[in-house]
């Protein structure tokens, strides 16, 4: 399969990768589990559910997986924050991937509200 010619699926994709790397880099360290196990869950489902939104039976049906999309997208900020001001992660790369997130929310809710007025 090629990769999507999608802005929101390229970024998603793109964002759970760096999640992985990150979720890595947690758990060698013997540091940290949980935590990051819910922020692997939350960033990877972000464009899990942008894959099944391209791919719905309706306009319903996509409005509904993308907006699953900005919910994950909202619980994994809420994650990165945590990670960075409990040490687990380092400040200059929780910024980057809260810069990275805050991005996917922004082309979330743009495609939800453009989806939602049609």
């Amino acid at each position: 399969m090629t990769k999507p010619d999608n802005l929101i699926a390229i970024k998603s994709f793109d964002f759970a990768l760096k999640a992985i790397n990150v979720y890595k880099k947690l758990v060698s360290t013997e540091k940290e589990f949980v935590l990051s196990k819910q922020f692997l869950k939350s960033a990877t489902s972000i464009g899990a559910n942008v894959e099944e939104g391209i791919g719905a039976q309706s306009k319903k049906d996509f409005i509904a997986k993308l907006s699953i999309s900005y919910k994950e997208a909202r619980e994994v900020h809420y994650w990165i924050r945590l990670l960075k001001e409990s040490n687990l992660l380092e400040e200059e790369l929780a910024n980057e991937l809260l810069n990275d997130c805050v991005e996917l929310l922004k082309i979330l809710t743009a495609i939800l509200k453009s989806s939602k007025s049609i």
